[in-house]
């Protein structure tokens, strides 16, 4: 079984892609670093002749691969780990897991992957509202998760319990202590630093965010799932919303195997980037076999190019 690990940087290499190349290398992962004109290539050129399982592919080499999705998604941007998707594959990722460069894994990470077995996990269900937030069974769920959307957040938690079942999970979202996935109204207004108590797997038959910086996406859903650009901080968010419209109750969440030590960011900008969501993130789930009128054009433009590579 192929198991590929995509990340996107400018960064130097960081303490977790660091980490990421040593886990490559000792569990049997390809790890694929997507650069930008930003990143340090001869950095990555060095850890690709350290390590054995790490690929960089520079900026040229992805116009050469794939010159058309190249050009559609742009520069100086994160979506560019799309690419790496397409690379995983063509070369034969049965999992490909997508991480961040400033999520640092811990020395479990990667190995207890559910993807594609049948598993036993415990089901939820939001009983006052039809989407689900993942943090809404967790030790914080005074949190919640960017991308939910807002106009639920007062009965986010009326949460029942419906015991044990046996599902064939296509992703498995891992959660990440530390500086976690909230959105920007959340971050700016309680600023939490969190450690997640371990949970069992669970799931939920709801629609439900989950978001690109430390998930398993089975080979199955990479045709339908992408790091969507155009449309600000829902670009992951949105895109797994999509995902589950083609594969309904295909997600399952697992207790924290990252310490997200963030970037350093501009929440307010980040709070300019969410705005798209805010506004139109409950229009589209409700009307999600609609999604496409809901995207930009040139966001509709990429994903109908993108997933040609996937035919």
């Amino acid at each position: 079984m192929e198991k590929f690990i995509v990340t996107t940087t400018i960064n130097s290499p960081t303490e977790a892609t660091l980490k990421f190349c040593e886990i490559a290398d000792g569990k049997n992962f390809k790890f694929v670093i997507i650069g930008d004109k930003k990143t340090p290539h001869e950095e990555y050129r060095k850890l690709e002749t350290k390590h054995k399982n790490v690929t960089y592919l520079s900026p040229k080499q992805q116009d050469e691969l794939f010159p058309e999705i190249s050009a559609l998604i742009g520069w100086h941007t994160i979506q560019r780990r799309n690419i790496g998707f397409i690379y995983s594959y063509i070369n034969d990722a049965e999992i490909v897991a997508t991480v961040d460069d400033d999520n640092v894994p811990y020395d479990f990470w990667g190995d207890q992957i559910y993807i594609g077995k049948k598993t036993i996990v415990d089901l939820y269900e939001n009983l006052s509202c039809p989407y689900f937030d993942p943090l809404s069974v967790t030790n914080h769920n005074d949190l919640w998760h960017r991308g939910f959307p807002i106009e639920y957040l007062k009965i986010k938690n009326e949460i029942e319990y419906k015991g044990k079942v046996e599902i064939v999970p296509l992703i498995q979202a891992e959660f990440w202590d530390g500086d976690p996935d909230i959105d920007a109204i959340c971050r700016l207004s309680k600023k939490p630093i969190v450690k997640f108590e371990n949970f069992d797997p669970f799931t939920t038959k709801q629609m439900t965010p989950y978001n690109s910086q430390n998930t398993f996406l089975h080979r199955s859903v990479l045709k339908n799932y992408s790091v969507l650009p155009f449309v600000g901080r829902m670009d992951d968010i949105w895109g797994a919303y999509i995902q589950q419209f083609y594969h309904p109750g295909s997600v399952i969440f697992t207790s924290a195997s990252v310490y997200q030590e963030r970037n350093p960011q501009d929440l307010i900008r980040n709070l300019e980037n969410e705005i798209i969501g805010y506004r139109n993130t409950l229009n589209l789930i409700n009307n999600i076999q609609n999604y496409s009128e809901y995207l930009p054009e040139n966001t509709n433009l990429y994903f109908k190019e993108y997933r040609k590579y996937f035919d």
